[in-house]
């Protein structure tokens, strides 16, 4: 029986899932792609063994999971593909309403967080597809989006203020923030050891080869995107995939945080796959 993987189904992911959709890496993997938010809930439902998610959905059942060490996706500055676009200065949005990408979960917790502790502004959300939102003629007075679609829609004309939620945790706190981690079913590690220890041994190969070939990547992600090749790169060069003390600290305070503001119950301890005892 193949180890069932998700994958986010963005473009900041490629020098992770390429190697592997390729076999480059050799594996046998079934792939399950979709947003961050529909892996949430296959993780949550136990219908994955080991996949990409949202940092805050560890945070949400810790006692669940367990973290894929030393790989993860976020960012140390501008991450280009979390952004909320508003049609004035963040610090004007006082009342009004934003636009939140159904696809998300953390970076709209995060958003929460910017606006009280750095803009401390009250707004309100709404949940929606703001392509499709846009496409309808409809001008939300600011669009939180992210992915594909944040690199689509950031220079849209309507929305001249662009402000990245990675570069704002930055300025807050000083530390990288992670978007997302790998984790892995507790209950299936449990049944299947060797498999899921091979399949994460897996993941830390591609994300190294991926790494590696980083250039190739960009031109690969260029040809299918509204992106050309060094626009491409800059996006990549801005992105972490480590989950290093710097990371594990953003990690451990964006949780405090979420805590802090009622988000989240407690702070979730971090708890890694445990070496094996063979």
């Amino acid at each position: 029986m193949s180890v069932r993987l998700g994958k986010i189904g963005y473009l900041n992911v490629l020098p992770i899932y390429h190697p592997i959709e390729r076999k480059i890496i050799p594996n046998d993997f079934s792939i399950v792609s979709g947003p961050p938010s529909a892996l949430n809930k296959l993780m949550d439902k136990g219908e994955l063994d080991v996949s990409a998610a949202s940092s805050i959905e560890y945070a949400r059942n810790p006692e669940k999971y367990y973290l894929v060490p030393d790989i993860a996706i976020g960012s140390r500055g501008p991450v280009q593909s979390v952004l909320l676009l508003s049609r004035c200065p963040v610090e004007d949005l006082e009342g009004e309403t934003i636009l939140v990408s159904a696809q998300t979960h953390t970076s709209a917790a995060l958003l929460r967080i910017l606006l009280a502790e750095l803009w401390k502004v009250k707004t309100r959300f709404i949940t929606g597809d703001a392509s499709d939102v846009l496409s309808r003629g409809e001008r939300p007075q600011a669009i939180l989006c992210i992915g594909d679609e944040a690199l689509n829609l950031r220079f849209h004309p309507d929305y001249p203020v662009r402000t990245d939620l990675g570069e704002a945790w930055r300025t807050l706190t000083g530390l990288p923030f992670i978007f997302g981690v790998w984790i892995v079913q507790r209950s299936v590690l449990d049944q299947r050891e060797d498999a899921v220890r091979h399949a994460c041994a897996v993941m830390a190969e591609a994300k190294r080869w991926g790494t590696d070939h980083i250039a190739e990547m960009c031109a690969l992600a260029a040809a299918d995107s509204c992106l050309d090749q060094p626009e491409m790169c800059s996006y990549f060069d801005g992105l972490v995939y480590d989950l290093g003390s710097d990371e594990i600290q953003g990690m451990e305070l964006f949780y405090q945080r979420l805590a802090e503001h009622g988000i989240i119950d407690t702070v979730p301890p971090l708890h890694f796959l445990p070496a094996s005892a063979t």
